[in-house]
């Protein structure tokens, strides 16, 4: 009850500043990061969480999962020209394996971790999540090939790293949540959660489309949600790839029903903000000045080097002669935040007993921390280069309203 009670207090603190944080650097994410870390066990020890908790796991699952849920439902993956999505298949198809090489490369250069550990914090660190650069793929003001560039890239990452971090494991003799892992298995699991993406949707529309069977304009949003529940628990049971189900489910679910996307829009996204920071609030109880105090000065200059450096190099290099204007560019080289998909890996890999296996974790955290605090608070300085004035999009308050405030 001590972290429900923390998370509700955190969330109406979050409520009154957000005007405040939508105009400025500060940032209502790095305010449940830090809440978490003061009350965790490197704070106060109200909450003394450790990565075994099975709620830092759950928290962090449930999170990555509802946003690439809502990520895909916010893009029409089936009406889409090829012109449209050769951007970001340009940053995945090139982009991503360079900074994945990059990154695998300092770490092993910089740090004393061999080359599969090194290899397993490239793949870990290899995702990117939109979440924290809101103000930019939230907001239609911004050109819409660069929200489309970051929203496709991110939610297509995360699958795609996955099955690296889980060869890498296999690689190594070890396992899995308690399951051996291999190539044939990861394959499938892909397969399974590509096949549950699209077949849920499908079936939910075709008992819409039954007689006498309809939802009242109150219950449509509702419709989605069930559907992505549905896939979640059916990803649980046959042990497919829930983020790519998730991904693709929301995408095919749009593109059936763009009335249902849109009526699920709104409740979507505070779904999403409720998980993105319910799993802050758990991941910075995680944060303990023993965690920062163990990793050395070469593993800083890692972390430091994969946010300012390989991001912007990668990227910028895949998408060199794109039709991306030179800002645009700028702004999607900066924006390749690391989150829940970077936790969740992060975890697998701690559990999984392979060699270095903590090393991994806390330079994989200590990246997360660095990249939250840094992207969330430079979303809206960056936004307002696309000359978005009105980046709150808070109504005022008339006077008799004020009025009531004053009395």
């Amino acid at each position: 009850m001590t972290l429900l009670l923390v998370f509700g207090l955190s969330l109406l603190v979050s409520v009154l500043v957000s005007g405040l944080a939508a105009r400025t650097i500060l940032s209502t994410s790095l305010l449940f990061l830090l809440a978490g870390a003061v009350v965790g066990g490197g704070g106060l020890g109200l909450v003394p969480l450790t990565p075994d908790s099975p709620i830092v796991s759950t928290a962090a699952d449930i999170a990555l999962f509802t946003v690439l849920f809502t990520d895909g439902t916010k893009l029409r993956l089936l009406s889409g020209t090829g012109t449209t999505w050769k951007t970001p298949a340009r940053a995945l198809g090139f982009g991503m394996p360079l900074s994945f090489g990059l990154v695998t490369l300092l770490t092993h250069t910089l740090t004393d971790l061999d080359w599969t550990a090194s290899a397993l914090v490239g793949a870990v660190l290899a995702p990117t999540d939109p979440v924290f650069a809101s103000a930019i793929v939230g907001r239609k003001d911004v050109p819409d090939r660069l929200r489309r560039l970051l929203s496709v890239e991110s939610g297509l990452n995360d699958g795609l790293a996955l099955p690296v971090v889980l060869i890498l494991l296999a690689s190594t003799g070890h396992t899995v949540a308690g399951e051996a892992t291999s190539v044939p298995m990861v394959l499938l699991e892909l397969a399974g959660g590509l096949v549950l993406g699209v077949l849920a949707p499908l079936v939910a529309g075709g008992l819409v489309r039954l007689p006498r069977l309809g939802a009242t304009p109150r219950l449509q949003p509702l419709g989605p949600l069930a559907v992505g529940v549905a896939i979640y628990a059916a990803s649980d049971l046959t042990h497919v790839n829930s983020y790519l189900a998730a991904f693709v489910g929301g995408a095919v679910l749009a593109g059936m029903s763009p009335r249902s996307q849109q009526a699920f829009e709104q409740l979507g996204d505070q779904l999403s903000e409720l998980a993105k920071f319910a799993a802050l609030l758990v991941f910075g109880a995680l944060l303990t000045p023993t965690l920062f105090g163990d990793v050395a000065i070469t593993g800083y200059v890692v972390a430091v080097l994969t946010l300012i450096l390989v991001r912007p190099v990668s990227l910028g290099v895949s998408l060199l002669g794109s039709a991306l204007r030179r800002r645009e560019l700028l702004a999607a080289s900066w924006f390749g935040p690391k989150g829940f998909a970077s936790v969740v890996y992060g975890l697998h890999v701690l559990h999984s007993g392979t060699p270095q296996a903590e090393q991994v974790y806390q330079l994989v955290a200590v990246t997360i921390a660095l990249s939250i605090a840094a992207h969330s608070s430079s979303d809206v300085p960056v936004a307002r280069l696309f000359h978005v004035e009105d980046v709150a999009n808070v109504p005022p308050k008339d006077s008799s309203e004020s009025n009531d405030d004053r009395a």
